[in-house]
């Protein structure tokens, strides 16, 4: 059987030696990305200025960079990283921190010097308070019902609510002026164009901000400035279940010029600046109309409040120094508000259940209505009554958004896209997740719907593993869920309820999985947006199922999966939900609230939060710049060496541990050695093997004794090596008589893992678009099980079955040496797809083992060819996996394979 290359037509008898010369002779990586073009906003230009806000001439160089070296207040940077160890990252506590020091003084007295490092913890809090950068102090005021009140008024009549609140323009300058933020700041709004096509990543991007400096531009002494927008975010949050639920309603405020890979790093991006009052009241009290009414009223004029010392200069200039050293005269202007739906409903001063961003009535959300805006809710106001406005519109009468004191600010507008609450946790697991359930309980009997039930969970238990991937050992039968065990099964659901249920309802589940997977990438065009629309269409048409089947007789007036409509036009707006989803602050809660909170004495733990809130902020303040300044290079220990004039060769012999070749023979021993073990220095689009081997061994003993099963071994060493050396596509090396063919009398040196790096602009990446993940093949991970990946291997072009693309399971990575040139390249088995298109129910290719005489054939290919890793789900059909299977056992337990496009979001845009 020959394999033909569509390019040029060329045939090769196996397809390792098409894959080698597809990738050699036509395959052309792709730039990190297009060149894009930038059209700026023509007269908010962000122009430089001096710190008076007169503009400076064209050309003018920022302030040069402050190099001189002060560890103020710390002595010395040993101080100052033991301060920072202590208190930020160890979270040690004062008892423990007091017992260290004493230590290190009484080693100080048994050598005859005297200590001169912290005494006590109160010194080194000390010093902590004592930095100068990152300053914005707490501070409270208080708000109380000003209507008529009576001795037998209501006890919230006379209670005083406090707010802690800090200065958010000083906030906002000290977010500005950080050097960390240097290079990802956008001083302007922009659209952006690759290849002819608008692109929408960053806020910065999105018409919103055009459309706001437009009106800011408006002003002729607005010209030249800077559109600052703050981007607001609140959601209550729990601590203490076992101490009374104690509750804190942080409100968390991000500039808008930061990129979104920037905010949603667990670095400054994204800070605390109030937390609100929790307005309590007596059983008796708290359900009344009027305790309601407070509760929001107080809610809005906190907001305002807090907001207050920005709101001058939303119409006049405020200079600011920025990331790149350049003062510039900045305009500020609320930007979008992150919350969750109960938090939006508060926000937009409306009825529960009816949507904030439009006039859709909540007995029929099925599609969208005519758009909320504030010239509307204050028109409506004014010409009904309270009732009326309940009834007619969903607005409450007596709430006015804090969005209304400021200028151009319209809170149904700014209301964000949630992927978190409204598509994972809301739609996908509330929602569509606990209908499949009651399907099946509904169409069986209950012995049969729990079995069916039992056997989903065990399909899910039995997923092979795959990087960043979450396990479910038990299936999803557990009761404490959190938003990454939604995300995570939301990766594997579709495979584990085929057959259990209607394809109807599984091809529900997958367009609305195409939804969310498509919204969450980390930049849009027209294509994306268009798809995004088309998913919706067919999940809107798929979803009926459910209401046939009895289980939604009422339909979908959900307020949740409404939302889902707006989602187009919010990105067009903002940029990318990603970038402004409620992760963000649920994951600020851990570093703002939960952790500060438990490390509290928990009597009046509020105090204690604000200030370690103050003084962590002030710690990565000063990391910064001492950092920017160039006092922090390399470890603490090799710096003080440095300091005092020793030159080290390698304190630390990063080889010490390092066997050589021949001193390692079992390789099959490998354990969990090679976990963060690979090569550093991988470069962009590349495959390379991992930075040490686990071992050597002779051809001979590959092919006998490791299982491999393979006794031609060498002979495919040997033809494999004259593809490499010979790259001719009229030679096909199976043509090749065998005396012809390059000896090989060396060895094998073996590895546990590769580290594929390759563009890609869906997934969390790093800088560029650049991704990078480990690929394994170990025969005793963990030493409990054998772990062998899979992998997207490219043959063909992109119009191609599965875009030219072939799944293989990794046997083992070898590094071939023949006369100085080394070869390294993968043993794997071949899945070969079953059909020219996906499968129409689940929107997966299928694909099955190749199969020669009853075994699996081994092949040999070049590493180059491998793109990155995929994973395999079993096609479990009918019936009911056996209990006993291990997900260890899955890549060799089932005659077909789903190649899952859910696994992560590179995937999903890979595998069309």
């Amino acid at each position: 059987m020959a394999f033909f290359c569509t390019s040029c037509h060329s045939s090769y008898p196996t397809r390792s030696y098409l894959a080698s010369h597809f990738n050699r002779v036509h395959r052309h990586p792709k730039p990190p990305h297009s060149p894009s073009k930038y059209r700026y906003h023509p007269h908010l230009t962000a122009r430089p200025c001096d710190e008076h806000g007169t503009f400076l001439p064209p050309g003018s160089p920022p302030l040069p960079p402050d190099e001189h070296v002060d560890w103020t207040p710390f002595d010395d940077r040993p101080s100052f990283e033991f301060a920072e160890l202590m208190f930020e990252k160890s979270q040690s506590s004062q008892g423990d921190i007091n017992q260290l020091l004493k230590i290190w003084a009484a080693k100080a007295v048994l050598h005859g010097h005297d200590s001169d490092f912290f005494p006590d913890y109160a010194s080194l809090l000390a010093a902590v308070d004592s930095i100068s950068v990152g300053v914005a102090p707490w501070r409270s005021f208080k708000v109380k019902y000003a209507g008529p009140t009576a001795p037998e008024s209501p006890s919230w009549h006379h209670e005083e609510y406090v707010v802690h609140t800090r200065d958010i323009r000083a906030v906002l300058h000290n977010m500005a002026g950080s050097p960390d933020f240097n290079g990802k700041w956008e001083s302007r709004p922009y659209q952006e164009y690759r290849n002819g096509q608008r692109h929408l990543a960053n806020l910065m991007s999105g018409n919103w901000a055009f459309r706001q400096a437009d009106k800011v531009a408006e002003d002729p002494n607005t010209h030249g400035a800077m559109l600052v927008p703050v981007i607001l975010g609140a959601d209550k949050t729990t601590v203490s279940v076992a101490t009374g639920n104690t509750e804190f309603h942080p409100l968390y405020a991000s500039p808008g010029n930061i990129t979104n890979e920037l905010r949603r790093a667990h670095r400054d991006g994204v800070l605390p600046i109030a937390f609100l009052a929790i307005p309590k009241t007596s059983r008796e009290e708290e359900d009344t109309a009027g305790f309601r009414l407070f509760k929001k009223q107080l809610y809005h004029e906190s907001i305002a409040q807090i907001l207050s010392p920005i709101q001058q200069y939303m119409t006049t200039p405020d200079v600011i120094l920025c990331p790149d050293r350049h003062y510039r005269r900045a305009i500020y202007e609320i930007g979008p508000f992150i919350a969750d739906y109960p938090e939006q409903v508060l926000l937009a001063g409306i009825v529960q259940d009816w949507c904030p961003k439009c006039l859709a009535h909540p007995d029929d959300l099925d599609s969208m209505g005519s758009p909320r805006f504030r010239e509307h809710t204050q028109h409506a106001k004014a010409t009904y009554d309270a009732v009326t406005l309940w009834d007619a519109f969903g607005i409450v009468k007596g709430v006015t958004p804090f969005t209304h004191r400021f200028p151009r600010a319209d809170i149904h507008e700014l209301l964000t896209p949630d992927l978190l609450h409204q598509v994972i946790k809301g739609t996908f697991k509330d929602h569509l997740v606990t209908w499949v359930q009651e399907l099946v309980e509904q169409n069986n009997t209950k012995k049969d719907a729990k079995r069916i039930m039992d056997d989903i969970d065990r399909r899910i238990a039995a997923v092979p593993a795959f990087p960043g991937l979450r396990r479910f050992p038990q299936g999803r039968n557990f009761k404490q869920w959190t938003g990454d065990d939604s995300k995570a099964l939301m990766k594997v659901f579709i495979p584990a309820i085929v057959g259990h249920v209607p394809d109807r309802a599984v091809q529900a589940i997958v367009a609305f999985l195409d939804f969310c997977y498509l919204a969450r990438r980390s930049s849009h065009n027209p294509a994306s947006l268009a798809s995004m629309e088309r998913a919706l269409a067919r999940f809107h048409e798929y979803r009926e199922i459910f209401r046939e089947e009895g289980i939604r007789p009422d339909g979908f007036s959900l307020p949740r999966q409404h939302a889902l409509v707006h989602y187009v036009r919010a990105i067009k707006l903002f940029g990318s939900p990603y970038g402004l989803c409620s992760s963000i602050t649920e994951s600020k809660h851990i570093h703002a609230v939960k952790k500060p909170w438990r490390r509290s004495s928990k009597h009046r733990p509020l105090a204690q939060i604000l200030q370690t809130n103050e003084r962590m902020d002030k710690i990565g303040a000063a990391r910064i710049d001492y950092g920017s300044r160039g006092m922090i290079k390399g470890d603490v220990l090799t710096a003080a060496f440095r300091e005092m004039g020793v030159i080290l060769d390698n304190i630390y012999d990063a080889d010490d541990d390092e066997l050589e070749p021949d001193e390692v023979m079992a390789i099959d021993g490998g354990g969990q050695g090679d976990i963060g073990d690979v090569d550093e220095e991988a470069q962009p689009l590349t495959v390379k093997l991992g930075k040490y081997a686990a071992g050597t061994c002779s051809v001979a003993y590959m092919a006998n004794t490791l299982a491999i099963g393979e006794p031609a071994l060498l002979t495919k060493i040997r033809r494999f090596l004259y593809g490499q050396i010979y790259p001719d596509p009229d030679l096909a090396p199976d043509a090749v008589p065998l005396d012809e063919l390059p000896t090989f009398d060396g060895r094998l040196f073996v590895y546990h893992n590769a580290r594929a790096t390759y563009f890609a602009p869906s997934e969390l990446a790093g800088p560029g678009g650049m991704h990078t993940e480990v690929i394994r093949s170990n025969p005793c991970w963990f030493q409990q099980y054998e772990r062998r990946d899979t992998v997207l291997v490219q043959h063909g072009d992109d119009d191609d079955i599965m875009g030219g693309l072939l799944v293989a399971r990794v046997v083992r990575f070898m590094m071939l040496t023949r006369q100085d040139t080394d070869y390294p390249c993968a043993l794997v088995e071949w899945f070969l797809p079953l059909g020219n298109i996906p499968d129409p129910t689940t929107g997966m290719w299928i694909v099955r083992p190749e199969r020669v005489g009853g075994r699996r054939p081994i092949d040999i290919i070049h590493l180059d060819t491998i793109v990155r890793s995929c994973h395999l789900i079993g096609v479990y059909g009918n019936a009911h996996i056996p209990r006993t299977l291990q997900f260890s056992q899955s890549h060799s337990a089932f005659k077909a394979f789903y190649v899952n496009r859910y696994a992560d979001y590179h995937i999903h845009e890979l595998l069309r």
